[in-house]
């Protein structure tokens, strides 16, 4: 190279440096230590003083010092990246984060993979998406897995951990978070039947994720145990449009039932639009409860009685999990299940769940006959 084509090409200079973002290399220079001192300093790697590794960071920040994330890949074998995505129901066209409970989980999550240095990727429902092979992915979180989901078992034959937010059934997944649905379903109809129900129905899903099916399998065992016929209506629950339908049928029954649980987030605006279509007084002709993190239904008149599941805690604990397995950590308080031999050696947690109770549900004053239901626009 000519020193003219030199003096117009691009030159390092002292000014040209300050513009370009500082690497590695500038911030061993300025801090008076070794490119390998600074890695293990910012990487919380390595046996140093706390005074070095406090003066690296301090270097790195005001030169504005950020690792390069190829640079980490290549160094570690991991992108930083974090998978989030709800396989339950494939293809439709569902987004999951309008509903208050996914809502509320995704932002945990997302904070807990920033607070260990990772970021949280929102990734649709199918690995036949483009986008699945252009993110490099450490892990996934998987929510609501359906039995034998053909996507948990790629992701996991690709070698990826999975964490599953739902007892995964039949999927092989790294480790799950869940409720008891069960205990939680049963809490539920012995709280409505104290109240004085005696035809309790059920409104539920037609998907085969483990919260749907140990939620209608409760119901039913508990039907058969007090002598009760079972009073549900099952529907395609990501479609909103169906929800009511189903809300409408199960209120316009001959033997209507004198409270309802509806296992989704819309139910309980769905049931009491039906109620009151059929002019049935809620609670007095029938009590309603759903589960949904939404703050709406204490506002809702009546205000009505929710299940929360605690999506926040399962939120952090899932990530915490996922990112625990992908950096070789074990986790602790952690319980396993051998229920099914496909469950043997993966650890699993139970969270808790709260009832919320508001007055659609509370004990009602004895009546000696109860509303039949009228055709709506009768009065």
């Amino acid at each position: 190279m000519t020193a003219a084509a030199n003096h117009h090409g691009r030159r390092t200079t002292t000014r040209t440096r300050r513009l370009e973002r500082a690497g590695i290399r500038d911030v061993a220079a300025a801090a008076g230590v070794s490119i390998t001192t600074v890695s293990d300093a910012l990487n919380g790697k390595g046996r140093l003083p706390d005074e070095t590794r406090t003066k690296v960071r301090e270097v790195a920040e005001r030169l504005g010092y950020r690792p390069s994330a190829a640079a980490r890949t290549l160094r570690t074998g991991r992108s930083g990246l974090i998978g989030l995505t709800v396989t339950t129901y494939g293809q439709e066209p569902f987004t999951f984060t309008e509903f208050a409970y996914f809502a509320e989980m995704a932002r945990a999550a997302t904070s807990a993979a920033l607070n260990r240095g990772y970021a949280l990727v929102v990734l649709p429902a199918s690995s036949r998406h483009d986008v699945w092979s252009n993110v490099a992915l450490d892990g996934t979180v998987v929510i609501d897995p359906s039995d034998h989901d053909p996507m948990v078992a790629d992701l996991y034959r690709q070698g990826l951990p999975v964490v599953s937010d739902g007892k995964p059934g039949n999927c092989p997944v790294t480790a799950w978070v869940d409720n008891d649905h069960h205990a939680a379903v049963l809490g539920i109809l012995d709280h409505l039947a104290q109240a004085g129900a005696r035809r309790i129905g059920l409104l539920t899903g037609t998907s085969t994720d483990t919260y749907t099916r140990l939620s209608t399998e409760a119901y039913l065992g508990w039907c058969r145990s007090v002598g009760q016929e079972p009073l549900y209506e099952a529907y395609p629950a990501h479609d909103p449009c169906a929800g009511a339908v189903a809300a409408d049928r199960l209120l316009a029954r001959p033997d209507r039932p004198d409270a309802v649980y509806g296992l989704f987030d819309p139910n309980g605006t769905d049931l009491l639009a039906a109620a009151r279509r059929y002019h049935l007084r809620v609670p007095d002709d029938l009590l309603l409860v759903c589960c949904s993190e939404s703050d709406v239904y204490a506002a809702t008149e009546p205000p009505i009685t929710t299940l929360s599941l605690k999506p926040r805690r399962i939120g952090t604990t899932v990530v915490n999990l996922l990112i625990d397995a992908i950096e070789g950590q074990s986790s602790a308080n952690q319980s396993s299940d051998d229920e099914s031999p496909a469950e043997e050696n993966v650890s699993g947690q139970l969270m808790p769940t709260e009832l919320i109770v508001r007055r659609s549900s509370q004990r009602r004053s004895p009546r000696t006959t109860v509303s039949a239901p009228r055709p709506p626009g009768e009065t």
